[in-house]
C-alpha cells in the first residue's frame, strides 16, 4: 500500500517520500530518490479553458508498488492518449510544475479500518509498519518499527545493535514532531524529496536528540505521531489505555442516544431502526453503506442476525463517522485528550485560526452549540463529533466573513474600481441563435452585475424592443426590460449601476426609449454634466442608488435636434467577419438630442492610441476594446495600458468569433487595470468561476478596488510582470489538502456505479509571475471521505490581485471529469483549518460536499495583507536582494534618489533581520516557519519548567521588550534556544527603535523627487532627451517613485508587526507562568506601556495611509 518515488523534479509540498531499498543499517542507500525513468517522464495533457493552444502537463507522483506496477504503467500509456483535460486554466508552460504519473494515496482504501481512538493507533503501532530512518550523513535506511506490548518502548529491526539497544523507552521521549522540523531533515541532501507530510521526528534525551523517521504516507505518520504523543502524556498509566477506549465522552454519549431509540429496554434493537438512527444523526451517509459496516461487524463475532446491540452500534457510529484527520487534530490540540475543553479550544482558535480577542466564554459557547452530548455541554468539552461539526460549520468557513461587508474606501474614483460586467445581458444562450430572454436581466442583476447591456431595435407600434438580432424569435419590450431592471437595479449592490445602450433604433423609436426611461427611472437616472474644473470621474459613493447610461453623444458645441454619429455594433461585426465586406468601415447612424442628453460620465468615443487619448480624451468618456484588440494592446503596451486606465473607464467584451459565447480570461484584463471586462453570464465554466469569484469580495457589491500601484498618479506597474513588483512584498501561500467529503460523480460521466477516484488541482490566478498549477495524488475508489494530505507552497508576487481555485477532478473518468470547485480571491482567506463549500459546474452551492484544508499566509519581508497571525517565513538561504533605484538620466533628479540607497538598504536589511531571527527561533523550537510566536512560546514553556513545574527562566521587562532570564544552570541545547531567542528580541528592538527614522529618509528622497515630477519634460529637453529616450526616463522615476512609497510602507508594517510580537510574547509568557513572582505590578506597567506606543504608532500609520 505504500506510494512509490516521485520525481526528483517534483516540488517539496506533496512529494512521495523516498523509496529505498531494505538493508543493514551500516549499508548506505543509493543517492537518488527517483522512481524509474520511464515512468517519470509520461505526461498527460489537459485542455485549456482559454484555447487549445498549448496544453498544461501533469504533475508529479508515484506508483502503486511493485505488484502493480506493470498494470499502473499500462494505464499511464493509455491515459496519456486519454482526451486532454479542461480543468486547467493556467496559460503559460513555463509557469508549469514537471509532469508525474498518477499515484495513489494509501488512504482510505475500501478494506482498511479507520482509525477512530488512540486505542486503534496503539494497536497499529503494536503490529508494526516499516518506516524509513534518516541519518545526518544523508543515509537512509528501511527499518521495520514496533511499540513493544507492555508500551515501555520503540524497536526496530535489522540492525546490528543489540536487539536492546536498537530501541527508544517511552519515558526518555520529550517531544513528537510531524514535518521536517528537526536539523537532520533540514540539513538532509535528500529532504527536499520528503514529503512534510510523511515526515516525524522522536526528540528524545536530555541532549534533545532526534530519530527522524518517513513514512509511506501521512496517514501512517500521523498514526506514530498520535499514538506516540498519547503514550508520553499517559507514561504514568499506560497498562489501563486499552481497558479505557470504552470510556471516552464519545462512547457515554452514543449509549445514551441507542437506550433513549431503545423503547424495549432490552439492550438490543432491529437493524433497520439502527441504520435509521445513525442517518438521522449523520444525513451525508448512504443507507447501503451503514448496513453493510452492521454485516461486517457481525460476521466479525461469526453471527447473523437483523438486531444490533448496544457495543456494535457505537462501533459502526465510530468507524463511519469518524474522519480520521479530524480525530489527529483534536489528539494535537487537546494535548493527548479525546476532547477539546475551553483552554484547548481557545489555544486552538488563536494560534492555529487567528481569532482574535477571543475569551472563555466565547469557547464555551461554541461549546454549548456544537456538542452533542448533554453531559459535554454542561461539563464544558468538546468530543470528536462536535469538534467535527464546529469544523463544519459557516464559522470554519474558508471565506473571510469581513469581506462579506464592505470593507474597501468606496470614495476613489470610478476608474480605480473593477466593475461586475455582463455581456450580452439579455442571452441565456449562444449569442448567434439564442433568443432574447427576461432572465438574463434578473440572474445578472441579482449577482451584482453593474454594467448591463441593451441592444435596443425597432418594435412593432412604435414601441422599441430588446433582441438578439441573430434571431429576431423572441424580442422583449423595452418598456418591459427595464422595468425589471428598475425593480431590481439595486437589489444586490446600492452602487451605480451602467447601462451600456447599444443604439439600433429610428430617431422616431430614440424618443420612445427616453420617455420610457425618465418615466420608470426617474430621479435614479444620472444625467448631470460633467464638471470640466474635474480630473476624474465620481466615486461609486457619490453616485450610490444611479442608474448611468453609456452610449453616443452629440457634440455639445453644436445646437442641433439630431446628428451623425459611429456606431459601435458588435453583432454587426459578428456579421461582418463572417461575411466577405468584413473590412468595410463601422456604419453611422443618426441620434437624437434626447437620447445625447441622457448620455453623462460614460460617453462612448473611438480608440486610436495612447498618445491621443492622454492628450485629448476627456475623463468622462470610455472606449470599448474587443478581446481581440484589447489583446493586442496588452501585449505591446502593457505599462501604457496601467497608466491608461488610472484615470479613464474601459470595457472590453468578448471576441466576436465566440459566437457559442464562451468566455475570455478576465484576469488577462484585470492585469492591465481594465474596468469593465463583459462576461457571458449564460456560459458556466473556469472563466466565469474566476470572474464571480473574484466579485464576492467586498461585500458582494460589483466594485472591487484596485491595487495601489495602479491607482497612484506616479506608479511604475506592468501587466506582463514576470517578478516581484516593486514596493509590494511577496507572500508565501501554504496549502494543506487534507481530505474531501461526499464527492459527488462527475455529471456527464458514462461509467456505470459511482466510483471515483478524486484528486485535487490548486491553480493560482493573477499577474504572470504568480499563475501556476499544483496537483495531488489520486484517491482510488473513495468518493466518501477520499484523505489527500499533502501540503504546497505558492509565491505571490501581488497579492491584491490573487485568485486560487480549488478544483476536484475524477481522474478514472469516462465523458466528464469535474466534480466540483471553488474559487476565492486571495485576499479573501482565513487561515487555519477550514472547509471550502464546493460548487457544480454551474456555480451552485453543493450541499455537504466539501474540501478540508489548512491555510497559511506568510510573508517574508513583513508587509503585504495584515494577517490575524505572524507573517514571517525564510524563503531559502540565499543572497539578500535588495530593490534597486533606476538611472533615469536626468542628473539633478538622480542627485535625489542616490541619497535613498543606504536608507532603502538599512529598511531591507532590518526586517530581514527581524524575519531570520524569528525564524531560527521556530526551527530550534522544532516548529515549521508558519507557526505562530505564540505557539514558539508555549513549546519553550514546556522545556523550560523541571519535573516539579518550577520554570527555569522568568520573563523579565526590560525597557518594555520581553526578555527571557535563566534560573541557574541550563543544558547547552536549551542555551542554544534562549541565544536565538535573545537575538530576535534584539533584532525587533532595532526595528522598533530606529524604523522611523529610516522611514523619514526615505519618505523625504520620494517628496524630493515628486517636486519634480511636473517638469520631467523640460529637464529631459534640457539634458537632450527625447522620443525613446525621454519616455525611459519617465519610466525609470515612476519606478523609482513607487520603490520609495513601497518600501516606506513595508518598514512601516514591519515595525507594527515587531510591535505586535513583543506583545503577544509578553502575554504568552504570561499565562504560561514565566513571569517573575512578585511582580505583577511591573508586568502590568510594562504591558499598559506596550499597549500604548502600539495604539500610537498604529494611529500614525493609520492617519498617514
Amino acid at each position: 500500500m505504500a506510494e512509490a518515488a516521485g520525481s526528483r523534479e517534483q516540488p517539496a509540498a506533496g512529494r512521495a517520500p523516498p523509496d529505498t531499498a531494505h538493508r543493514a543499517e551500516e549499508e548506505p542507500e543509493p543517492p537518488s530518490l527517483d522512481a524509474p525513468a520511464a515512468a517519470a517522464g509520461r505526461r498527460r495533457e489537459r485542455r485549456s479553458g482559454v484555447s487549445a493552444v498549448g496544453a498544461a502537463e501533469r504533475f508529479p507522483g508515484g506508483s502503486l508498488g511493485p505488484a502493480a506496477a506493470p498494470d499502473a504503467d499500462a494505464c499511464l500509456l493509455e491515459a496519456a492518449k486519454a482526451t486532454p483535460r479542461r480543468s486547467s486554466i493556467i496559460k503559460d508552460p513555463s509557469n508549469q510544475k514537471c509532469g508525474r504519473k498518477k499515484t495513489v494515496s494509501f488512504s482510505s482504501m475500501p478494506s482498511e479500518k479507520k482509525i477512530s481512538s488512540a486505542s486503534d493507533c496503539i494497536s497499529f503501532m503494536q503490529a508494526g509498519c516499516e518506516l524509513k530512518k534518516v541519518r545526518p550523513n544523508s543515509r537512509i535506511y528501511n527499518r521495520f518499527f514496533t511499540l513493544d506490548p507492555d508500551l515501555q518502548a520503540l524497536r526496530w529491526e535489522p540492525s546490528k545493535k543489540d536487539l536492546e539497544k536498537a530501541k527508544l523507552d517511552i519515558s526518555a521521549i520529550k517531544e513528537i514532531r510531524l514535518g521536517k522540523n528537526t536539523e537532520t531533515f533540514r540539513n538532509n541532501g535528500l529532504a527536499d524529496q520528503i514529503s512534510e507530510d510523511c515526515a516525524l521526528s522522536v526528540i528524545h534525551g536530555e541532549n534533545y536528540e532526534s530519530l527522524d523517521l518517513v513514512a509511506n504516507s501521512a496517514d501512517v505518520a500521523n498514526i506514530w505521531v498520535s499514538g506516540l504523543r498519547y503514550l508520553v502524556s499517559r507514561s504514568k498509566q499506560p497498562l489501563d489505555l486499552m481497558e479505557s477506549s470504552h470510556n471516552t465522552p464519545r462512547f457515554a454519549w452514543l449509549k445514551t442516544v441507542f437506550e433513549a431509540a431503545d423503547v424495549d429496554g432490552n439492550g438490543i434493537m432491529l437493524e433497520d431502526t439502527s441504520v435509521e438512527l445513525i442517518k438521522k444523526l449523520n444525513p451525508t451517509l448512504k443507507e447501503s453503506k451503514i448496513r453493510l459496516k452492521f454485516k461486517e461487524i457481525q460476521k466479525s463475532k461469526e453471527k447473523l442476525t437483523t438486531r444490533v446491540t448496544k457495543e456494535e452500534f457505537c462501533e459502526a457510529f465510530s468507524e463511519l463517522c469518524t474522519r480520521p484527520e479530524v480525530y489527529f487534530l483534536l489528539v494535537q490540540i487537546s494535548k493527548n485528550k479525546e476532547y477539546l475543553d475551553a483552554n484547548d479550544l481557545m489555544l486552538f482558535l488563536e494560534a492555529e485560526q487567528g481569532v482574535t480577542h477571543i475569551t472563555e466564554e466565547m469557547c464555551l459557547d461554541i461549546i454549548r452549540r456544537y456538542e452533542l452530548s448533554q453531559e459535554g455541554r454542561l461539563k464544558g468539552f468538546l468530543a470528536i463529533d462536535g469538534f467535527t461539526q464546529y469544523l463544519l460549520s459557516p464559522e470554519c468557513d474558508i471565506f473571510d466573513p469581513e469581506h462579506k461587508k464592505i470593507v474597501q474606501d468606496m470614495t476613489q474614483p470610478l476608474s480605480h474600481y473593477y466593475i461586475n460586467a455582463s455581456h450580452n445581458t439579455y442571452l441565456i444562450e449562444d449569442q448567434l441563435r439564442g433568443p432574447a430572454d427576461i432572465n438574463g436581466y434578473v440572474r445578472a442583476l441579482k449577482m451584482s452585475c453593474r454594467s448591463i447591456e441593451l441592444d435596443v431595435c425597432d418594435g412593432p407600434d412604435n414601441e422599441p424592443i430588446i433582441c438578439n438580432r441573430n434571431n429576431m424569435t423572441s424580442p422583449l419590450a423595452f418598456r418591459n426590460v427595464i422595468e425589471v431592471i428598475n425593480k431590481l437595479a439595486f437589489f444586490a449592490s446600492e452602487y451605480p449601476l451602467i447601462l451600456c445602450l447599444g443604439n439600433h433604433c429610428s430617431v422616431q423609436q430614440q424618443k420612445v426609449v427616453v420617455q420610457h426611461m425618465k418615466r420608470i427611472f426617474g430621479n435614479k437616472l444620472y444625467t448631470e454634466a460633467p464638471l470640466s474644473s474635474e480630473v476624474y470621474l465620481p466615486s461609486p459613493e457619490k453616485l450610490k442608488m444611479k442608474i448611468i447610461v453609456k452610449g453616443k453623444k452629440l457634440p455639445c458645441d453644436q445646437d442641433i435636434l439630431e446628428g451623425e454619429v459611429t456606431d459601435e455594433d458588435e453583432e454587426a461585426e459578428i456579421s461582418r467577419r463572417l461575411s466577405e465586406d468584413f473590412s468595410r468601415e463601422p456604419k453611422l447612424i443618426w441620434l437624437c438630442r434626447e437620447l445625447s442628453d441622457l448620455v453623462s460620465l460614460c460617453k462612448s468615443v473611438q480608440y486610436k492610441d495612447f498618445e491621443t487619448s492622454m492628450k485629448a480624451q476627456n475623463y468622462w468618456e470610455m472606449c470599448s476594446f474587443s478581446e481581440a484588440e484589447a489583446s493586442r494592446i496588452a501585449n505591446e503596451y502593457p505599462e501604457d495600458f496601467v497608466n491608461y486606465n488610472k484615470k479613464f473607464l474601459s470595457r472590453v467584451y468578448p471576441s466576436a468569433m465566440r459566437i457559442d459565447s464562451s468566455n475570455l480570461n478576465p484576469q488577462d484584463f484585470w492585469n492591465c487595470g481594465c474596468q469593465i471586462v463583459a462576461m457571458n453570464y449564460q456560459t458556466p465554466g473556469p472563466m466565469m468561476d474566476l470572474h464571480t469569484g473574484w466579485f464576492l469580495q467586498n461585500g458582494g457589491c460589483g466594485y472591487v478596488l484596485r491595487p495601489s500601484v495602479m491607482r497612484d498618479e506616479v506608479s511604475y506597474f506592468s501587466a506582463n510582470t514576470k517578478g516581484i513588483v516593486p514596493g509590494v512584498s511577496p507572500q508565501v501561500l501554504h496549502v494543506k489538502i487534507i481530505s474531501g467529503q461526499n464527492f459527488p460523480k462527475p455529471k456527464g460521466a458514462c461509467a456505470k456505479g459511482d466510483v471515483i477516484d478524486p484528486y485535487v488541482c490548486i491553480e493560482i490566478h493573477g499577474i504572470p509571475a504568480d499563475c501556476t498549477e499544483q496537483r495531488t495524488k489520486t484517491v482510488q475508489q473513495n468518493s466518501d471521505n477520499p484523505i489527500f494530505d499533502e501540503s504546497f507552497e505558492f509565491q505571490i508576487n501581488l497579492p491584491e490581485l490573487a485568485m486560487i481555485r480549488f478544483v476536484v477532478l475524477d481522474d478514472d473518468y469516462i465523458g466528464d471529469e469535474f466534480i466540483g470547485q471553488y474559487t476565492i480571491p486571495l485576499e479573501c482567506l482565513q487561515p487555519g483549518y477550514r472547509h471550502i463549500p464546493l460548487r457544480s459546474f454551474v456555480g451552485d452551492i453543493m450541499e455537504h460536499v466539501t474540501l478540508f484544508v489548512h491555510i497559511a499566509i506568510t510573508n517574508r519581508s513583513g508587509g503585504g495583507k495584515a494577517q490575524k497571525r505572524s507573517l514571517s517565513v525564510r524563503i531559502g538561504k540565499k543572497a539578500r536582494e535588495y530593490t534597486m533605484l533606476r538611472n533615469t538620466g536626468l542628473k539633478t533628479i538622480d542627485d535625489i534618489f542616490k541619497l535613498a540607497v543606504h536608507p532603502l538598504r538599512e529598511a531591507t536589511d532590518m526586517r530581514e533581520n527581524m524575519q531570520n531571527a524569528m525564524v531560527s527561533v521556530k526551527e530550534l523550537c522544532g516548529l515549521p516557519p508558519i507557526a505562530s510566536l505564540k505557539q514558539c512560546i508555549l513549546t519553550l514553556s514546556s522545556r523550560l519548567v523541571s519535573s516539579d513545574n518550577a520554570p527555569s527562566v522568568t520573563l523579565c521587562m526590560k525597557d518594555a521588550f520581553p526578555y527571557l532570564e535563566p534560573l541557574g544552570t541550563m543544558p547547552d541545547v536549551q542555551k542554544k534556544v534562549l541565544a536565538a531567542y535573545d537575538l530576535m528580541i534584539q533584532e525587533s528592538r532595532v526595528l522598533i527603535e530606529t524604523a522611523d527614522i529610516t522611514h523619514d529618509k526615505i519618505v523625504q528622497c520620494q517628496k524630493a523627487g515628486m517636486e519634480f515630477h511636473e517638469e520631467l519634460h523640460n529637464l529631459g529637453t534640457k539634458e537632450g532627451l527625447k522620443g525613446r529616450k525621454l519616455s525611459k526616463a519617465i519610466e525609470s522615476f515612476a519606478w523609482n517613485i513607487t520603490v520609495l512609497k513601497g518600501q516606506g510602507d513595508l518598514l512601516k508594517n514591519a515595525k507594527n508587526e515587531a510591535l505586535e510580537n513583543m506583545k503577544q510574547i509578553q502575554l504568552a509568557c504570561l499565562s504560561c507562568g514565566l513571569s517573575k513572582s512578585g511582580s505583577g505590578h511591573a508586568d502590568a506597567k510594562s504591558k499598559r506601556c506596550l499597549e500604548a506606543i502600539q495604539e500610537k504608532d498604529t494611529g500614525d500609520e493609520n492617519g498617514r495611509l
